[in-house]
């Protein structure tokens, strides 16, 4: 087998593993092309395990991508901008790929060692002697790593109570549901007369009112968001339980839904930063699956 056809056979999983490492399909494609021209001149008969090496180069050049990110995450809060059509690309893989949008988002949280250690190991089966050479340390700290990482991305504790918790879970899962689909008398049934939704004008076009009152208003602008509602999946934001919108895995913002008397009575739309601390949310099978 020459060289290209090597690469070109190994070419899906690498692009797998640069999608989970960085979270982005546009980006996962810049570091396979990068890793493509950094090995033009490699011999495939002087590789012992040409598919393992050719993960190694695309892996490095993932991590080097995610350094600059933190890095730059680290001198500025900035809060990205609606990423709609950005990640149009990300939401169409996320689908063929069945990949889980709660799982992209909380691997944002990680450190670049941890997203290495843990997406190589666990999601891709590759041995720890391996991810160490990427990592430039031992097979034990590799471990480690990954310990740390599934530490951070096991669920929270959420306890129920069956008068309380469970009956908000459910209205604001009937909600969301009937808001993905745009069913304008799903959503009435479950507001307050007088629901408020409030938004941080950061997320929202110039001009955009930050406050909107009564349920019938909410409703029918709601209904002209149900593709981003559709991307919302449930998680613990800052300690909080809310629903975080998230197009192709990346979050953009937070549902924070707030429920009275059986009814929703204030939809709070705030911004999700990386200086959020997301945490998988403990919950019935089945109430929110995306």
């Amino acid at each position: 087998m020459t060289f290209d056809s090597e690469f070109e056979a190994s070419r899906p999983r690498l692009l797998a593993v640069a999608h989970r490492l960085l979270g982005s399909v546009h980006d996962a494609e810049d570091a396979v092309q990068t890793s493509w021209l950094r090995v033009q001149s490699a011999s495939v008969s002087e590789i012992d395990s040409p598919a393992a090496w050719l993960t190694t180069v695309v892996t490095r050049v993932c991590l080097d991508h995610l350094r600059d990110r933190r890095r730059r995450e680290l001198l500025t809060a900035r809060v990205d901008p609606e990423p709609e059509f950005a990640s149009a690309a990300d939401e169409d893989f996320l689908r063929r790929q069945d990949i889980s949008r709660a799982l992209m988002v909380l691997l944002r949280v990680l450190t670049p060692q941890q997203r290495v250690a843990y997406v190589l190991h666990d999601l891709f089966s590759v041995p720890f002697e391996q991810i160490a050479g990427v990592l430039d340390t031992t097979p034990s700290n590799a471990k480690k790593h990954a310990s740390r990482a599934r530490a951070r991305l096991r669920p929270a504790p959420h306890p129920v109570d069956a008068h309380g918790a469970a009956t908000h879970d459910e209205i604001v899962t009937a909600f969301l549901r009937a808001a993905s689909g745009g069913d304008l008398d799903g959503m009435l049934a479950l507001m307050a007369p007088d629901c408020v939704r409030t938004v941080e004008p950061s997320l929202v076009a110039p001009g955009t009112a930050t406050e909107i009152a009564g349920a019938a208003a909410v409703a029918r602008e709601t209904r002209g968001f149900a593709d981003r509602i559709r991307t919302a999946t449930p998680m613990r934001v800052n300690g909080r339980d809310v629903h975080v919108i998230a197009p192709g895995g990346r979050p953009w913002a937070v549902l924070d839904i707030t429920t009275a008397a059986g009814l929703i009575s204030r939809i709070a739309i705030e911004p999700a930063s990386d200086a959020d601390r997301l945490e998988a949310r403990a919950q019935a099978d089945g109430k929110w699956d995306l």
